[in-house]
């Protein structure tokens, strides 16, 4: 909502200019939204204002603290002779440091309550994604899901998989053409799950799987309740931070229901280095994200991605994202020229705006911005001075963090892992039946053997006392032989 709608009292404000103060409308907060700028220029510090003002409209907030600055969220902030000055320079009323309703989460359970999903949640497109596969080793991992589905079996963690893969390769024969692997193709999986577990992978993957109404919550005075992961670590696998970002929004968007347009959000979504979510996936996959990110918002999820350049993100993508804050690019070298012309014109034109130039005349903590407005058409593009926030600029200490998490009740739910009955152990217990019969048929097969030999052995011993007897009685024709035959013959009989 632009500067002209002063009025507007249930809107979120976003900062101010020489006409007034300007607001993001929540009716179209759901139409998405893309927070850009160079590094340095108060990107974070307006997305922790956005989350505020989502906050306290009631609407739950998922974050992820890529660089460890958004964990201050949780504690009030500070009173400092700048912040005071911007606010009388806005014209805020009534504001106040305070802190808000947060819940820490850590894939690694280190920062915040561990957050796990199941192999079988993950799926075949995202698992084969999450360990960069080619098509054909994708094809083994949609065999192991079509597999587990059969036999009734979960896949829950690495485990699971690893095991279903190599009881695969073990009977291929036996299982027939339609569940037929490749050998090699099993191997370089096999080494690509020990990468992942070394990445992080095998806490991620378990019980209990994080329930998504967990996500939507507000505390007691009604503001929605601000969901910050810690990513510091998580970003240094990119694949894996990635994935993890695009399975929460596929879980969102097959778990809610059909809202249509609804007043607010029931959730928002804020996905921050998002570059790394479209750099190098393959088509399919891009269609899938661009799939989600356009039916999402019927589901009542806005989704905020947040990175240097609007042209990190794919023109099909970029072109659902209604609700525009462009902080500072700079514009040294050729590329950055291009990045500052596509930002530039991603916005409604303003007649008495120079929007390229300005995108590079930004201070820190300045922006062009431009929202959606009744009927969903954005405003023209405006230069505002973006609100600070009312929680702290920086980070939360570990002391201030584990006061908050002895606090959440999710920490109780999720902060023991569970390892049930799954695939690995089910195929384990058919593996050792397996080997006992074998065992017991290599037994039985030896104990044939062994009597067949013997009773060989018998025939062979009786057919030479008889040979040998009736060459004696060749010999009876002469008295020695007769003799000595005897003497033979006697001393066998006895």
């Amino acid at each position: 909502m632009g500067a002209n709608d002063k009025g507007m009292n249930e809107g979120i404000l976003i900062g101010g200019n020489d006409n007034g103060q300007v607001f993001l409308n929540p009716r179209y907060a759901n139409r998405h939204g893309l927070v850009a700028g160079a590094t340095g220029t108060g990107k974070t510090v307006t997305l922790q204002s956005l989350a505020e003002g989502f906050s306290d409209l009631g609407v739950p907030v998922f974050l992820a603290d890529v660089k460890g600055d958004l964990s201050g969220i949780s504690q009030p902030g500070k009173s400092h002779p700048k912040v005071d000055e911007r606010v009388a320079s806005i014209g805020i009323e009534g504001y106040q440091q305070t802190a808000y309703p947060v819940a820490f989460w850590d894939v690694f359970g280190k920062k915040g309550t561990p957050i796990r999903a199941t192999i079988s949640e993950m799926g075949p497109q995202l698992i084969s994604r999450l360990l960069d596969l080619n098509e054909t080793q994708e094809s083994v991992i949609t065999l192991v899901f079509e597999f587990a589905d059969a036999e009734g079996m979960l896949l829950v963690n690495l485990a699971d998989l690893r095991t279903t893969l190599e009881y695969l390769a073990a009977n291929r024969k036996a299982l027939g053409a339609g569940m037929s692997v490749s050998t090699a193709s099993v191997n370089a999986i096999l080494r690509r799950l020990l990468m992942l577990e070394r990445e992080g992978g095998k806490a991620f993957f378990g019980e209990p799987a994080l329930q998504l109404e967990d996500f939507i919550q507000r505390d007691r005075d009604g503001r929605g309740m601000i969901n910050v992961l810690a990513a510091d670590k998580l970003i240094m696998s990119p694949r894996v931070y990635s994935t993890f970002l695009l399975w929460l929004l596929s879980e969102l968007f097959e778990n809610l229901e059909e809202l249509g347009d609804p007043e607010q959000p029931v959730l928002v979504f804020f996905f921050d280095e998002a570059h790394l979510l479209f750099r190098d996936a393959p088509k399919a996959l891009l269609e899938k994200i661009e799939q989600v990110v356009r039916l999402i918002r019927s589901k009542g999820v806005g989704v905020y991605f947040v990175s240097q350049s609007p042209g990190d993100i794919p023109d099909a993508v970029l072109g659902q994202l209604g609700n525009r804050v462009q902080h500072a690019l700079r514009a040294y070298t050729p590329r950055e020229q291009k990045a500052v012309r596509v930002a530039a014109q991603s916005f409604r034109k303003n007649p008495n705006l120079d929007t390229e130039t300005v995108i590079s005349e930004l201070g820190v903590g300045e922006a062009l911005v431009s929202f959606l407005q009744q009927k969903g058409v954005p405003t023209p593009v405006e230069r505002v001075l973006v609100r600070p926030p009312q929680s702290r600029m920086g980070k939360a200490t570990m002391a201030e963090r584990e006061a908050v998490l002895a606090k959440d009740s999710n920490r109780q739910r999720y902060g023991e892992a569970i390892d049930p009955r799954s695939a690995h152990e089910i195929l384990q217990e058919r593996i050792a039946k397996q080997q006992q019969a074998e065992q017991q048929a290599e037994l039985a097969k030896r104990e044939k053997t062994a009597a067949g030999k013997a009773a060989s052995k018998k025939r062979r011993g009786d057919s030479a006392t008889e040979a040998f007897i009736k060459s004696m009685a060749r010999a009876a024709g002469s008295n020695l032989g007769r003799n000595l035959f005897r003497g033979i013959l006697g001393s066998l009989l006895k």
